[in-house]
């Protein structure tokens, strides 16, 4: 497992540009594992489950300079554990969110890097704003002045074809162009968080500039 887990790392890095940050989704892996990506030079990874994460965080703590990444839905009760144990938050999905994440940054002095979660297909499993919903709430999203708001970032819907996916990627960096055009006090757009395992190679195309592959890396166990 060792072994594969390094040459699956490599691989995925030969077919990226060495700007794309590969963010390890590390949802289903062991500390054992990640410590195996970690010596790959892999510093970014990602989790989805609070719980998880904590324990995991606790067993890596002596890998100071990991980047832990929270890119699963946010549930209001733990908003201030992932504010407090994540360097980014990718999952931040409305506008009622990313208030009450500003409102606790502000308590308690951190400024955590977030994107925002944009679904440009509809999806009802997925979470998100849709552009049109996005665009209106820009203004009030640029008061949040205690949040680093970097970017977008979305999970596409299943079973598309190659020619769909990419398009919604690009549908996606259109928007964040649209958005970067604009004049923000802190609304900046300088990061595209999409793409994994099955897709990462389209979102690269599309601009992509943090992929998530988490089952080609670790596998699926």
């Amino acid at each position: 497992m060792t072994n594969a887990i390094c040459d699956n790392i490599d691989r995925i890095k030969q077919e990226i540009p060495s700007t794309t940050r590969l963010i390890a989704v590390s949802k289903q892996a062991s500390p054992a594992a990640i410590r195996t990506a970690y010596t790959t030079g892999v510093r970014d990874f990602a989790e989805n489950r609070l719980q998880d994460a904590l324990s995991k965080q606790e067993k890596l703590q002596d890998l100071s300079d990991i980047c832990w990444h929270f890119i699963g839905h946010i549930q209001s009760k733990k908003a201030k554990k992932i504010i407090t144990h994540f360097d980014w938050i990718h999952s931040v999905d409305s506008l009622k969110l990313a208030q009450r994440l500003d409102r606790l940054s502000a308590e308690l002095g951190l400024s955590p890097k977030v994107c925002l979660q944009v679904k440009v297909l509809s999806d009802p499993d997925k979470y998100g704003w849709h552009p049109s919903e996005l665009l209106a709430d820009l203004p009030v999203l640029d008061r949040c002045e205690h949040l680093q708001i970097r970017g977008l970032m979305t999970i596409l819907p299943w079973g598309l074809s190659a020619e769909q996916t990419l398009s919604a990627f690009q549908s996606v960096k259109s928007l964040a162009d649209q958005i970067q055009q604009q004049s923000w006090s802190f609304l900046k757009m300088e990061e595209l968080s999409m793409g994994m395992s099955g897709d990462y190679k389209l979102a690269v195309r599309a601009g992509a500039t943090m992929i998530r592959p988490g089952r080609i890396i670790f596998g699926s166990n």
